[in-house]
């Protein structure tokens, strides 16, 4: 399994409307890739960035490939019409479980 995630600051007055675009649009889509084995979506609380990250599990590096494309490592995915949300592009990265699964 490999754990992705996904971070970016958003602006203050479109933290709202941006948080419940990815619950409503984004979450379910990656839930419905094959090979994304979960999701979830948190909102840092209080530290006045208004920051989002979203954790993603995945089966195997092919299905990560799959959905990210061959530049996963490096490359977070995200829409266009987001980016007018964001203060800078997202960041992402990848980790390995160490406990079992």
């Amino acid at each position: 399994m490999i754990v992705r995630i996904w971070e970016a600051v958003v602006a203050a007055a479109r933290a709202d409307e941006f948080c419940a675009r990815l619950r409503a649009d984004v979450l379910p889509q990656i839930l419905r890739t094959d090979g994304c084995l979960a999701a979830e979506l948190l909102r840092a609380l209080g530290d006045g960035e208004h920051r989002v990250v979203m954790i993603t599990r995945w089966r195997d590096e092919a299905a990560l490939r799959a959905y990210a494309g061959p530049m996963w490592r490096i490359r977070p995915v995200w829409a266009e019409g987001e980016l007018a949300y964001l203060l800078h592009p997202p960041t992402v990265v990848h980790f390995r479980p160490l406990t079992p699964e």
